[in-house]
């Protein structure tokens, strides 16, 4: 008997990442066309005014409600973008009535959702982390970061959106940042128990392992740019661009990530009853030891980076779909994983209020542009009643450049923004100079 083709996917989230995913599943149709796969169709929940040109968009956000939607059109897979959704448990109620879905349990996604959980399991398996207490004592919180050296490192445990982390650099902003994340004015209820950390000096990379449960496969190493402004200056935001593979990653340093925090962290979670299957990213300080490069986890995120989900779609030959498959059916050492061997670099263009506060939405013109440059990714954009594209949202789109060299792929990616305009645009010019 054939094997049924999937041809229904549902993709939970309205941003960057989720465009991304649908644009890659697309290509991959079209790359291996066949009567089955003409006819997939992509469902967005809720989506975006871009995601609408590449499926359908449906206004659901709540679990029973997106079960039941996927019962009544009988979808055939589930791809769950954001982290709140597994955090509340949606991949459990999805499995519980039989969808396959491509996302950790609720257990499972506790190593992003409570950053005290994760720092607790890190630590009881030995995985290198920095020294931290977790507490929601602010005595004891206190006193442990007087005790660090400046900066010191205080972060909400819940989940904030990228942006519960503060690096303060007086012992005065130390009490303060921690006194307003106690009495939950800062992050609410996310931030009514703290981690305390010491601040390690290197640079940051993100690494992201596609998951079975029991075993996993790298992507290649991305590096994200955090920081407002130019030079890492300003407040964080959500990641003003990323670019991938970053040649501050050799081979020696991968392989010890994936022996240092990967695997260990598979089998905790799988010693423990919570079987890691999805995207596993690793947010990466590489610190200098003896004239050595040591890598430290920083946190837990379990599901793709945004926007370094941008930047790796793009670098992906092998089908996604097989890819999720091969991780719902715990097969996924046995799929050759191939990249094209190009770099990909992403840079975001955002509303001229962001991170602040929200932005008057403004019309976007995009002008023609060489598509073989690269693409255009949407996020943060909505549609007036005239049809026309609004930039909407906090980071808006971006401009995804790819080539066989680093330096030509950032050529590309800022040669494609500069064909779009909407009023207050923000962008970094600096993306990728890191390893330039």
């Amino acid at each position: 008997m054939a094997q049924k083709m999937l041809q229904k996917i549902l993709i939970v989230g309205n941003g960057g990442r989720e465009y991304s995913i649908g644009l890659r599943l697309k290509k991959d149709a079209q790359k291996n066309r066949s009567k089955d796969n003409e006819n997939l169709t992509l469902f967005f929940a809720p989506g975006n005014a871009g995601t609408k040109h590449l499926g359908i968009n449906v206004a659901l956000s709540k679990n029973q409600d997106l079960v039941a939607f996927c019962q009544k059109e009988q979808i055939d897979f589930v791809i769950i973008g954001p982290e709140a959704p597994l955090v509340e448990g949606l991949s459990d109620e999805l499995r519980e009535q039989g969808f396959c879905v491509f996302g950790p349990s609720q257990k499972a996604a506790q190593l992003e959702g409570s950053k005290a959980f994760m720092k607790d399991f890190v630590s009881r398996h030995n995985i290198p982390t920095a020294r931290y207490i977790q507490t929601s004592d602010k005595a004891k919180a206190i006193d442990f970061a007087l005790s660090l050296p400046l900066p010191v490192v205080i972060k909400a445990s819940g989940l904030c959106a990228g942006k519960g982390v503060i690096i303060a650099q007086t012992y005065d902003e130390v009490k303060q940042t921690i006194c307003d994340m106690l009495s939950g004015e800062s992050f609410g209820d996310s931030g009514k128990c703290v981690v305390i950390e010491e601040f390690l000096s290197g640079y940051e990379l993100s690494v992201f392992g596609i998951c079975d449960g029991k075993d996993f496969v790298l992507l290649p190493p991305c590096q994200d740019h955090k920081q407002l402004y130019n030079n890492d200056k300003g407040p964080n935001t959500g990641g003003m661009g990323a670019y991938a593979p970053t040649p501050l990653c050799d081979e020696a340093l991968l392989q010890d990530i994936a022996d240092l925090i990967f695997e260990p962290t598979l089998r905790g979670m799988a010693q423990e009853g919570n079987p890691f299957c999805g995207v596993l990213f690793a947010g990466i300080m590489v610190v200098q030891e003896n004239n050595q490069k040591k890598p430290y986890l920083l946190e837990f995120n379990v599901r793709f980076g945004d926007p370094e989900c941008e930047v790796l779609m793009p670098l992906l030959q092998t089908p996604l779909l097989e890819i999720c498959k091969a991780v719902e059916s715990q097969t996924i050492k046995q799929l050759p994983i191939q990249f094209a061997k190009e770099y990909c670099v992403g840079v975001v263009l955002a509303s001229h209020n962001y991170p602040f506060g929200h932005s008057t939405p403004y019309p976007i013109t995009i002008q023609s542009y060489d598509e073989n440059l690269g693409e255009v990714v949407f996020g943060g954009v909505s549609e007036d009643k005239q049809g026309r594209l609004l930039a909407s949202g906090g980071r808006v789109m971006l401009a995804v450049g790819y080539a066989k060299s680093l330096p030509q792929a950032r050529e590309n990616a800022y040669k494609i923004l500069e064909a779009i305009e909407f009023e207050g645009r923000i962008y970094r010019d600096d993306i990728a100079n890191k390893a330039l």
